[in-house]
């Protein structure tokens, strides 16, 4: 069957999850910068989960390009992942909120970390309908940086409750190592 209705879909449920996220944000009482100060932590915890989001699009994006179709284990799969993206408006807001408390910190890992596992299920889906010579098969390869994020994300989850703001400082890294444009896939599908 064809991609498109699992994009449109996907691409949707992902422009929710961006809207709920931001109208959780409360507009502060005061008009003076001081009256921002209290929201830092919200206002952090979100840009961090937008990012994310935006990562995930990105790559969704890139992955169903490098494909043909889909069937039912990859529409299932795709499923399983935007389960837990819908999962991080809720994470973020109590992050947020609580000041980057260990157990919200550990949570909001935890989310990270099954939405991790969902993207390479999905991936594993897809190259097993187009086999392991096909081009996002190619341009995945072992999926070495895949594989690092979700050792880092169980590493903060853990450490989370020993210092949440290390926990917090790899959620970035993985972030940071996401957002360096990777162009596995864009490059193989010009060769």
């Amino acid at each position: 069957m064809g991609k498109s209705r699992l994009e449109a879909f996907s691409d949707g449920v992902i422009a929710i999850i961006i809207t709920i996220m931001v109208l959780e944000l409360k507009v502060p009482h005061g008009e003076d910068v001081s009256a921002l100060y209290p929201l830092l932590p919200v206002l952090t915890s979100y840009v961090l989960s937008f990012v994310y989001v935006g990562i995930y699009w990105n790559n969704h994006h890139h992955m169903l390009h490098a494909v043909h179709r889909v069937n039912g284990a990859v529409l299932w799969a795709n499923l399983h992942l935007l389960f837990w993206l819908s999962l991080i408006p809720f994470v973020t807001g109590w992050m947020g909120e609580n000041h980057f408390a260990p157990r919200p910190v550990a949570l909001y890992g935890v989310v990270l970390l099954m939405a991790g596992i969902a993207y390479f299920i999905l991936s594993k889906a897809l190259i097993r309908l187009h086999g392991q010579d096909s081009p996002l098969a190619v341009a995945v390869g072992n999926d070495t940086k895949g594989r690092a994020s979700l050792v880092i994300y169980i590493v903060a989850v853990l450490l989370s409750f020993v210092s949440h703001w290390v926990a917090f400082g790899l959620y970035v890294l993985v972030a940071v190592m996401w957002l360096l444009p990777d162009r596995r896939i864009e490059k193989v599908l010009q060769e």
